[in-house]
């Protein structure tokens, strides 16, 4: 049974758009199969080439100026969202501000090549106060690339196909099938990564109390503050008597950390990613005493534990900082 193109054949640009849709607001539907089918239906007339790009250009526009917006309303929290919707928690919020510090313009125009980028480019590019009608030129390039060069990879296919109609069938009566291996070794893969995460952190952890009532017992602590320059505008606080570093910065510089107390990492990446990842690098580099805490920054201030103020972040010295 030929799955993809019978469907394609039925709902044609209607579905396309709404797979783009769904994909580019963050639901773990690979669009690529779709793309790809889309592109090779084209070179045997069902589906027009540009028809079917201009379809996928306006979902991903769509989809990308809802974020864009919400990302300019909520901040981080919007961030975390998408990062737990993606299945790859790790690291996704900094490697985006980090590449959006950089680059911007860039960014957005090649973010969809990029896995875990491509879904957190447009709230990024709102919450750090990127301009709508840049943002929307770039995101545009960014969209008519990502998805022509996935319609010519599949309109490329389909030319081979009609030189070659034994293939064609083949195609048909497996197309199915594979596409449905396709999903779900996606959903697997990703799933697997995700729980290894989520082991490696369970065993590591503090607990917020814990680190409380070492604080009040006057336990010395080093304490590191992890999240990236730009989360600081809206959350000029942290936990009594952090250090702020780049997880990149603590590593270079690990010879000036003390060795003979509880090193204690916070951040706001969901399950603690960053603080875990750093973790496990100061572990390799000799410095056991290690432990992420649990909840990050949002936990402590859930519980209403006392913070320092931190002085007022200027946003281009913060992206600069994070270079």
């Amino acid at each position: 049974m030929a799955l993809p193109t019978q469907i394609l054949l039925t709902y044609g640009y209607l579905l396309l758009f709404v797979w783009v849709f769904l994909e580019q607001l963050g639901l773990p539907l690979p669009a690529v199969p779709v793309l790809l089918a889309a592109g090779a239906l084209s070179a045997d007339g069902p589906l027009n080439f540009f028809l079917a790009m201009g379809a996928g250009i306006v979902a991903a526009l769509i989809a990308d100026t809802v974020w864009f917006f919400i990302g300019r309303s909520h901040g981080h929290h919007v961030l975390r969202l998408l990062c737990k919707l993606s299945l790859e928690p790790t690291t996704c919020v900094r490697r985006t501000q980090d590449s959006f510090g950089r680059r911007r313009g860039t960014l957005l125009m090649f973010a969809k090549f990029v896995p875990g980028l491509g879904i957190l480019a447009p709230p990024v590019a709102g919450q750090n106060g990127m301009e709508f009608g840049p943002f929307l030129f770039y995101d545009a390039v960014g969209a008519t690339l990502w998805v022509g060069v996935l319609l010519a990879g599949g309109r490329f296919f389909g030319d081979l196909l009609k030189r070659n109609p034994g293939a064609l069938n083949w195609v048909g009566r497996f197309s199915g099938g594979l596409l449905v291996l396709g999903v779900v070794s996606f959903f697997l893969v990703r799933l697997y990564r995700r729980r290894s995460v989520l082991k490696k952190l369970a065993a590591a952890r503090l607990d917020p109390v814990d680190l409380k009532r070492q604080l009040d017992a006057g336990e010395q602590v080093y304490i590191v503050d992890l999240r990236h320059p730009l989360e600081l505008l809206p959350e000029p606080y942290k936990l009594p008597g952090a250090q702020h570093f780049s997880p990149d910065a603590l590593a270079a510089r690990h010879g000036e950390i003390p060795r003979d107390r509880d090193i204690v990492l916070y951040c706001t990446c969901p399950s603690e990613a960053t603080a875990a990842k750093t973790a496990m690098t100061l572990h390799s580099l000799g410095i056991d005493r290690v432990r992420p805490l649990r909840g990050g920054y949002d936990e402590w201030k859930r519980l209403g534990f006392p913070m320092d103020a931190i002085p007022p972040v200027n946003p281009l010295a913060a992206a600069q900082a994070a270079n």
